[in-house]
């Protein structure tokens, strides 16, 4: 029989054993807890540190590369002098002595804002080569917290893994049993409700999922299953009520009167 061709009642059976092993794969995956999104969190902070360490490291690269650019440029200043020093030697008017020396003080200007950004630069190196330090320290502390989550989840997951892979195989079988519509119906219902359930049953007059009150005619029509009852209230799918169990009350043997006979007959007591 395909799953088209099945009645309601068997419909509705089949949702039921699919809820249920759902049921039982949420419970092992709340079991889980935030585990795995804090083992998330946490490899994300971790790459997020890294990336920090690298951009750092490739500022101060970048740095290192404009002091050396500097240093060669007051080395050029240092020879510029020394020739302008030179040709002062041989000037044959104050003209030429006073150009030359314009020319002096001009590289050793440069000489000067030379060592004045090579400071700059160093103490930009050595607050970036702080903040490489300090994200280095965050990250290993992260590292540590990462490592113990990872063996706290691992040993999550090898306790519940071979559970959970068997409910899933289950779940696999069972959906073949139930009709594709009604299967994305069920996901729908599934996925909107808080607490997993799309499916359930009616205890107590009310509905097993959002517990509002099922009037009786809707419970007679869920008891007939001649058709898919969903809740007025929050649409899951009503599979049967749940009837009350009457408590079985002992009677107590009540205590017969004595006949008369019965008192005659009774010694008399001196």
């Amino acid at each position: 029989m395909s799953s088209a061709e099945r009645t309601v009642a068997q419909k509705l059976s089949a949702l039921l054993k699919l809820q249920s092993i759902d049921t039982k794969i949420d419970e092992i995956r709340k079991m889980r807890g935030d585990l795995p999104a804090e083992v998330q969190d946490l490899e994300d902070e971790v790459i997020g540190y890294q990336t920090r360490v690298t951009k750092y490291e490739s500022e101060i690269q970048v740095t290192d590369d404009e002091i050396s650019t500097l240093k060669e440029r007051k080395k050029e200043a240092e020879k510029m002098i020394a020739k302008y020093r030179e040709q002062q030697m041989n000037v044959r008017n104050n003209r030429e002595f006073e150009a030359i020396s314009k020319e002096i003080e001009s590289e050793e200007l440069e000489m000067t804002l030379c060592d004045k950004k090579i400071r700059t630069a160093q103490e930009k190196i050595t607050q970036k080569e702080g903040e490489v330090k300090r994200t280095q320290e965050a990250m290993q502390e992260r590292e540590k917290d990462l490592k113990n989550k990872k063996v706290e989840l691992d040993n999550l997951l090898v306790e519940s893994n071979e559970e959970e892979n068997k409910l899933i195989k289950e779940r696999e079988k069972q959906t073949k049993n139930i009709e594709e519509r009604l299967l994305r119906s069920y996901e729908k219902i599934r996925s909107n409700a808080g607490n997993g359930l799309a499916v359930v049953m009616v205890r107590r007059d009310a509905c097993g999922g959002c517990f509002n009150v099922v009037p009786p005619q809707r419970q007679a029509e869920v008891r007939e299953k001649k058709k898919l009852i969903v809740c007025e209230h929050c649409g899951r799918i009503l599979a049967g009520v749940e009837e009350a169990k009457v408590p079985v009350v002992e009677e107590k043997e009540k205590p017969t009167r004595a006949s008369k006979k019965d008192k005659d007959a009774a010694p008399v007591q001196e």
